[in-house]
């Protein structure tokens, strides 16, 4: 088979082509590089079966091109991180709505098979207060006023589900819809909020690990190598085409235990530093205060179970920090 993957270069992409090239698939990935990075695909460029193209998805002239010469699509490009969603809302928007558009309209053009990676974070503060119940892929969610930055991403990603189910409704695409939960594992950076390799690397260096706010708030993590088993899985089932599902853990920490289980596996000397979300993104900002996935869907689908317990995606984390450290030395010798 021969995939496309937008967004190959990122984090979740770059495993997603280990996994088909490991198989024997070809895979053609385009990537802007905004979030993304050539070091995630470095050890696939001489592959027989990698090719890279950079560029901009919102490039529909390239991306048609690509488009025609492959068999399947995974649509993972997007503009992500909270810390890029509150500083460049404009890309947020752009990359996310026009680009899942156009990949919608090419798939459609030339009879392809798309999967459309969308976020938990489109489930907004349903969670929030007494409710304790997990979050279902037909449930309510509820996003907070257009004036508050913070749900631009989950507003863009909430429309591109809405675009994805309406081409396989009303043009008969085959389109399956996946919403991450926190996805992490090696690879992936801390440069745009992501907390994992935030907190590991500020726990090699034993410096101090912010927390914002008083840390309660709570989050369910995954590791990469499921979310790829998960989606390529999916990918494979004729009864999923149509159908959101949940891709996460059901496992569950808030931040605080979280930096402190970082701190123990690092052998770190450092301090948590609890920081008011006020002083990193400016008055008003709101969070989730837990983000927990109901599976019985995926489950049922294809059945889905993570492998990775919390301790084991924090030491795959540690483990690739410090190997990176140790190359960059070398290198820099």
């Amino acid at each position: 088979m021969k995939y496309l993957i937008t967004g190959g270069a990122g984090f979740i992409g770059s495993h997603l082509a280990d996994s088909l090239i490991r198989d024997g698939h070809q895979v053609h990935i385009i990537d802007n590089l905004s979030t993304g990075s050539l070091d995630n695909i470095q050890h696939l460029v001489d592959h027989e079966n990698f090719k890279s193209t950079i560029a901009d998805i919102v490039d529909y002239h390239t991306l048609e091109q690509l488009v025609a010469n492959c068999d399947q699509i995974f649509h993972l490009a997007a503009a992500v991180g909270v810390k890029l969603i509150m500083e460049q809302p404009v890309e947020t928007l752009t990359t996310n709505v026009s680009g899942t558009e156009h990949v919608l309209k090419l798939a459609h053009l030339y009879d392809k098979k798309v999967l459309v990676a969308s976020t938990s974070e489109v489930y907004g503060k349903i969670l929030n207060g007494k409710n304790r119940e997990l979050l279902k892929e037909d449930g309510d969610w509820m996003l907070g006023a257009s004036s508050k930055r913070r749900w631009a991403y989950a507003c863009s990603k909430a429309l591109d589900e809405f675009m994805a189910l309406a081409y396989y409704d009303e043009k008969d695409l085959p389109v399956v819809v996946t919403r991450f939960f926190n996805t992490v594992g090696p690879r992936q950076t801390g440069r745009y909020g992501m907390v994992i390799p935030r907190f590991v690397e500020r726990a090699l260096n034993n410096e101090p690990i912010p927390v914002h706010g008083d840390g309660s708030q709570s989050r369910s993590f995954t590791h990469v190598s499921d979310a790829v088993r998960a989606v390529r899985h999916l990918m494979e089932t004729p009864s999923a085409e149509g159908e959101i599902f949940n891709v996460g853990n059901h496992s569950e920490i808030t931040i605080e235990d979280l930096a402190k289980r970082v701190i123990e596996l690092t052998d770190s000397s450092s301090e948590i530093d609890y920081i008011p979300y006020e002083e990193v993104y400016g008055k008003g900002f709101e969070d989730m205060e837990r983000r927990t996935p109901d599976l019985t869907k995926i489950n049922g689908a294809i059945g889905y179970e993570p492998s990775y317990t919390i301790d084991q995606i924090l030491q795959s984390v540690i483990e690739h920090a410090r190997h990176e450290e140790v190359r960059l030395k070398v290198v820099g010798e």
